[in-house]
């Protein structure tokens, strides 16, 4: 895997900042831009199915993406 040296370079600022690792920085950017973070306080905090908080997951991007344009 390569990151672009810009990229790496503010995980760096950001883990000196924070006090954590540069791959905790990068775990939780991926974590966060893929969802994942939603997805567990989703099934913790509720009594749904896998795939019904996958889908309000999913929704919930969507409408974040598009008030963002």
């Amino acid at each position: 895997m390569t990151i672009d040296q810009e990229v790496l370079r503010w995980v760096k600022v950001r883990a000196a900042c924070t006090g954590k690792g540069e791959s905790e920085i990068i775990e939780e950017a991926v974590r966060r831009d893929l969802g994942l973070d939603l997805l567990e306080n989703l099934w913790t905090a509720n009594s749904l199915t896998e795939i019904e908080a996958t889908q309000l997951a999913v929704e919930a991007q969507h409408e974040t993406r598009h008030s963002d344009l």
